[in-house]
């Protein structure tokens, strides 16, 4: 997990006063000015074709935009879709993917998922044939893999917590689901910025968030590391790898007067924007994707596989990460202002 130093002759000073800056920058430059990618897809068809959608879970903003959008966008094409959503039970997950392979559908995408869990029945599916594309998925059986920049968002989430902490503090993290390939990304990237940051310290032991009641369950945990940890200033912020957790936590900071620590987490959901949006909210930052351009996009990709088109390995979709400076901007730009 863990990443050589650079040899860059930058120092922590110089990497704080770039971060913000730069972290903003490069997360939402790449949507300024940008059409819609799916106005270049028109020609796509998937006329005749039996398209099979397999999510995780719908409970999640993220999750559920990218699973309707890819119905949506397969019926737009001409195709028919065969989507399944298994609740975020492992055991259902598995039995889904099971039936959608002795279907024998053209295509089959998975949203999310544990590698472990998932891996051996996309495996199954390539050797009986059937295309597997997936969403945020790191699978060596996956054709093509829709997502984020997930590297660039580490990175820059990390940026924008130390650069507002001051390049010093000790800082709460959960780290429930590391078998997920993006939440692994994130977090060691989190990681390798924090260590060139000795004065930033991660509390150990890390929390574990749950699914469900993920809320509730972090509003509890950070309850009790407040209590653990009365003293102002002696914890500087809560980092989380998707939102979720933030939004708990969030509740829980305001509950207990303790707006002086800041969260930070990614998806961009909208309850977590508005918080962010609130001056008085401890809600610090969160990077905000595009899931149903996500999704979206998986399905034209699964067309120009099916038309005899070269797919690249990955394909990522711009995400911007929202402060308490540009949220306004960065919602509105999503069209979720």
């Amino acid at each position: 997990m863990r990443i050589e130093k650079s040899e860059s002759g930058l120092g922590r000073r110089d990497l704080l006063k770039l971060s913000a800056a730069a972290g903003v920058a490069v997360a939402g430059a790449s949507l300024i000015g940008q059409k819609p990618a799916f106005a270049a897809g028109e020609e796509l068809s998937l006329k005749g074709k039996r398209i099979a959608i397999s999510a995780t879970g719908t409970d999640h903003f993220f999750d559920l935009q990218a699973y309707n959008a890819q119905i949506e966008e397969v019926k737009r094409l001409g195709g028919e879709p065969i989507a399944v959503d298994a609740g975020r039970n492992d055991g259902k997950l598995v039995s889904q993917l099971q039936t959608l392979i002795a279907q024998k559908p053209d295509a089959i995408v998975q949203i999310l998922g544990t590698l472990s869990v998932i891996d051996p029945w996309l495996k199954k599916a390539r050797d009986a044939g059937i295309p597997v594309l997936s969403v945020d998925v790191g699978s060596t059986n996956s054709i093509n893999n829709t997502t984020s920049d997930n590297w660039g968002i580490g990175k820059d989430l990390a940026l924008q917590l130390v650069s507002d902490i001051g390049g010093e503090g000790n800082i709460v993290v959960f780290n429930g689901f590391y078998g997920v390939t993006p939440c692994a990304i994130r977090y060691d990237q989190l990681v390798n910025v924090v260590k060139y940051f000795p004065k930033v310290k991660i509390l150990q032991p890390e929390l574990r968030d749950v699914i469900p009641n993920t809320v509730q369950d972090a509003f509890t945990q950070i309850t009790a590391i407040l209590n653990k940890y009365p003293e102002k200033g002696s914890i500087k912020a809560i980092w989380s790898a998707w939102d979720i957790p933030q939004l708990g936590a969030t509740q829980a900071l305001a509950a207990a007067g303790r707006t002086e620590i800041r969260t930070y987490g990614v998806d961009g959901s909208p309850e977590v924007l508005q918080l962010i949006a609130d001056p008085n909210s401890p809600a610090g930052a969160d990077v905000a994707q595009q899931p149903a351009e996500i999704g979206r996009t998986a399905i034209r990709n699964v067309a120009k596989l099916l038309a005899g088109q070269t797919l690249p390995r990955e394909t990522y979709v711009p995400a911007l990460l929202a402060n308490k400076t540009n949220v306004g901007e960065v919602t509105k730009k999503l069209g979720i202002g």
